[in-house]
């Protein structure tokens, strides 16, 4: 039984304010200032986002108390920086998981789960290629319906949080939908089919066990590009009057959408299906970015973001005005890539990022 009640959330956060409050540690990294005194940078979030802090002051004392993945009990002030908001970190304790109630920490769709069901069993049952039909029954069935339903469509930058992973594809199934009706050279079931097992491996790629979403060793050794190709190939032998040159196209979909080779696709789309499905898929990853942008966005009006290093340029967007108060109505959104300057925590970071960039594309 959980027994601390949290008041005090990421979205909500004001200057000025001072507070106690548990969080999770999801980046930590002990650096040196100019004059050569360590302090610690860390990544704090809860389910309504991510915030920055600093332990400038005993920061060895309260280094080990700082763990990536472990809940912390925070003393400390926010202070705008930089046009976000930064903890300053007056002092930390770790706090047991059995303390902290685990929903205060799992960001989740705005879309109920029952109506994306609903709309992705709507959605298989639309496909008149039977044997095509019967291989995406095959694949969403028994628990990998269920871990489908529930995993995220990315660690970070998009649809980040519970039940991102099916909001996102059944996005681009309706965008795809629309464009099959539009352009006659594209096949519709292969199109639609395509759309909603591209991403389908990634229930293997990533760790949603927990807030801090990570990465399996099979999702970092093999990638959700070739674990998808082996949940095709083995649906795939138990439909008998699958096409094999079909089961290669819906491959090739899913080996290419990434759309090109620095981003992990060892293949380039080569139909007007997996051309198509490439765009559609990029649209919907940062039109979630930058709607997550805008939903930390305070005033009305349009305005400049911060230098948004994935995109390699400053955003303009419009505000929506006073970011809610209540964190039950603060809708999920993948937490900010902000500021010019690398971040302490991705130091020295060019192999990281490097590392980031094959094994998920920019989104």
């Amino acid at each position: 039984m959980p027994t601390h009640v949290k008041k005090v959330f990421a979205a909500q956060l004001t200057g000025g304010q001072q507070f106690k409050d548990v969080f999770l540690v999801t980046k930590k990294s002990l650096a040196e200032t100019k004059a050569g005194k360590p302090y610690l940078a860390l990544a704090l979030m809860d389910r309504t986002g991510e915030v920055e802090a600093r332990v400038w002051d005993n920061a060895l004392q309260f280094e080990s108390q700082a763990e990536e993945g472990t809940f912390v009990l925070v003393q400390a002030v926010a202070k705008p920086f930089r046009d976000q908001m930064q903890l300053g970190v007056i002092t930390l304790q770790q706090v047991a998981f059995a303390e902290i109630d685990m929903a205060d920490f799992m960001p989740a769709s705005p879309r109920p789960l029952a109506e994306m069901a609903a709309e992705l069993e709507a959605t298989i049952a639309s496909i008149n290629d039977q044997p095509l039909r019967d291989l995406l029954r095959l694949l969403f069935k028994d628990d990998t319906l269920a871990r489908f339903q529930r995993a995220p469509a990315a660690k970070r930058l998009h649809h980040a949080y519970i039940g991102g992973l099916i909001e996102h594809t059944l996005s681009i199934v309706r965008m795809a939908a629309a464009a099959a009706a539009h352009y006659p050279l594209i096949e519709r079931d292969m199109l639609i089919a395509g759309a909603l097992v591209h991403d389908l491996a990634k229930i293997e790629e990533f760790d949603f066990s927990n807030p801090a979403f990570s990465y399996t060793d099979r999702g970092r050794l093999v990638g959700h590009l070739a674990l998808g190709v082996d949940l095709v190939r083995q649906a795939a032998a138990q439909v008998s009057a699958i096409d094999a040159g079909q089961v290669d196209r819906l491959i090739h979909i899913i080996l290419s959408h990434h759309g090109q080779y620095d981003f992990g696709s060892p293949v380039l789309p080569m139909t007007p299906e997996a051309i198509l499905l490439h765009h559609l898929d990029d649209i919907d990853a940062k039109m979630n970015y930058l709607a997550g942008l805008q939903a930390k966005m305070n005033d009305d009006g349009w305005q400049w973001t911060e230098y948004q290093r994935h995109l390699e340029r400053f955003l303009y967007l419009r505000g929506s005005g006073a970011a809610p108060a209540d964190p039950d109505s603060i809708g999920p959104e993948p937490p900010p890539e902000a500021g010019e300057a690398p971040h302490p925590l991705e130091a020295p970071g060019r192999s990281r990022k490097a590392v980031d960039q094959r094994q998920q594309s920019l989104f």
